[in-house]
């Protein structure tokens, strides 16, 4: 409990200072990544999370890793894909609020880069001159599936169609990639584990102090955008106490004019000090 009180704290102080739409973000860098691999997928190599390259100086290394995109020969795959990540960040962000997703995501990517250079460590220490190329295995997949964990988590409830046909919870969904990732992380010995493990990291540790706080029923998430729904359009329909019918005016927009009626217009006519003597009466 505090640590989710200091995030807490963190949160009115910090707040101001969160991206908004940070997965729009995101999945423009890997539709960026993704034309990339299309033009010249050499040009990856460069861009690669690679800790022996980036200890030689190459330090733009630390970003640039999360334009390189999972493997992928299908277009039509791809673009699902980013706009089913992008629907997932949207809905995260509507009920998590943005602070806190930026902090899920971004500390998903600190994760990462520390598993690198552990593992990088490790490689050494055990003579494989720190195992350099591996840079691919850290990609934006296991992010994506930080993601997608941190939605089952949260709409547990929800339902998606498996292969556009059958319905399924997305609590089902979440449990079976969480099998497999172990099954992964057995199998595929230490360098599987380090990357998925690291990758995970900020999915274990948030939702181990959040999760009671961020779990939503399919009853309370349509509650709560309905009531959200219902606020923005009162406060787009709000009509203000006066207005003037020459400028436009309004005792919200500038509280310090004064508005009278015109008793010698035909009609209900309302306006500002500045045009109750110089406008044209209306017959």
């Amino acid at each position: 409990m505090g640590s989710q009180n200091l995030l807490d704290k963190m949160e009115k102080k910090l707040s101001r200072y969160a991206i908004s739409n940070i997965t729009l973000y995101l999945i423009i860098c890997y539709a960026f990544g993704y034309a990339i691999e299309l033009i010249n997928p050499l040009f990856l190599n460069y861009l690669t999370l690679e800790p022996a390259k980036i200890l030689q100086g190459q330090i733009w290394r630390l970003i640039t890793w999360v334009i390189v995109p999972p493997s992928s020969s299908n277009l039509f795959f791809v673009l699902i894909m980013l706009y089913f990540y992008y629907s997932v960040g949207r809905s995260l962000e509507h009920v998590w609020g943005t602070y806190k997703l930026n902090v899920y995501l971004f500390s998903g990517i600190i994760f990462t880069i520390i598993g690198a250079f552990l593992l990088w460590a490790i490689t050494s220490l055990m003579g494989y001159g720190g195992m350099v190329g591996f840079g691919y295995f850290f990609s934006t997949y296991y992010i994506n599936m930080s993601l997608f964990l941190a939605y089952a988590f949260t709409f547990p409830d929800m339902y998606v169609m498996l292969f556009f046909i059958l319905p399924i919870k997305v609590r089902a969904l979440g449990i079976i990639y969480i099998i497999l990732m172990v099954v992964s992380i057995i199998q595929g010995g230490l360098v599987t584990g380090i990357v998925i493990i690291s990758s995970l990291l900020n999915f274990a540790i948030f939702f181990l102090l959040y999760r009671r706080s961020f779990r939503r029923s399919t009853k309370q998430i349509k509650r709560q955008m309905e009531y959200k729904a219902n606020v923005h359009r009162a406060e787009s329909t709000k009509i203000a106490k006066h207005k003037c019918a020459v400028c436009g005016r309004t005792s919200d927009t500038n509280p310090e004019l004064q508005f009278r009626f015109c008793s010698k217009c035909n009609g209900n006519y309302e306006y500002c000090e500045d045009h109750l003597f110089t406008h044209e009466h209306v017959k």
